[in-house]
């Protein structure tokens, strides 16, 4: 299952101080509040981000184990950037058992791939297997 999405848009810039927050060259605030917002839009609640030194962690309610999407934007020009699951995969091991989350993730992951290519300041958009 195709777990993470690049894409390009200028649309996400960081706001003013928010890569001393994270890290230089790295940003991701304004692109987790968008999804945030239409992930809501289409049903999918959310939680309150968290910061990381990498991007943004977006919690994603959901019952039987986490879910959540990491957002930020990669090294390089500014207008790239990265979004994927957490975990990286449906199957979820919980104790002694795995759970199946392949309906949590369809629905989730279609709420994306809609609201990514639906926006037409998003453009080069790439799915890939989360390594």
């Amino acid at each position: 299952m195709q777990t993470q999405v690049e894409f390009r848009s200028v649309k996400f810039p960081p706001y003013a101080g928010e890569e001393e927050e994270i890290n230089p060259g790295l940003w991701g605030k304004r692109l987790t509040e968008y999804l945030a917002q239409k992930l809501a839009e289409r049903g999918i609640e959310t939680d309150s981000y968290a910061v990381e030194d990498w991007g943004c962690y977006l919690p994603v309610k959901n019952e039987g184990f986490n879910l959540a999407l990491c957002c930020g934007h990669q090294n390089g020009d500014d207008d790239q950037f990265l979004v994927f699951t957490d975990p990286s995969s449906p199957k979820v091991r919980k104790l002694f058992r795995t759970i199946d989350g392949t309906p949590q993730f369809t629905k989730l992951l279609s709420a994306l791939r809609e609201i990514l290519t639906s926006d037409p300041d998003i453009r080069e958009i790439v799915w890939a297997d989360h390594p």
